[in-house]
């Protein structure tokens, strides 16, 4: 019965995520460009129904970022990498890869928003 309901809630966020998109914020090419450079340090380990991944999703949308999303439900690589290097396997997490080489796993939907937001600022 917990799956059923599990899935029709998912079905429901979908539908509701689908029919409300966000606005993207519009840059100039050169901007967009330069940003989308930076995003390509970051990954977002998430699930399409997990509620707080849609909350990171929909803020990526309005912030108009390009950020590569790994699936952990459907590729159970992505589950594996992010238990393995991350320590947790919560969803959402953002997989940060520093200049130094370093790697930096961010969890919680509102330090993700939080540190996207802030990036934005660094870039522009």
């Amino acid at each position: 019965m917990m799956k059923f309901i599990r899935w029709f809630l998912g079905k429901i966020i979908l539908f509701l995520d689908s029919a409300f998109v966000p606005r993207s914020v519009e840059r100039s090419a050169e901007q967009q460009k330069k940003l989308d450079e930076r995003m390509k340090k970051f990954a977002l380990y998430q699930f399409e129904t997990c509620p707080f991944c849609v909350k990171v999703r929909r803020a990526m949308k309005r912030m108009g970022l390009n950020i590569e999303l790994r699936d952990i439900k459907k590729v159970p690589s992505f589950a594996e990498e992010l238990l393995k290097n991350g320590g947790q396997l919560q969803a959402p997490c953002l997989k940060i890869s520093n200049s130094d080489g370093s790697i930096r796993w961010l969890y919680e939907s509102s330090d993700i928003i939080t540190f996207l937001e802030d990036s934005i600022k660094a870039t522009a």
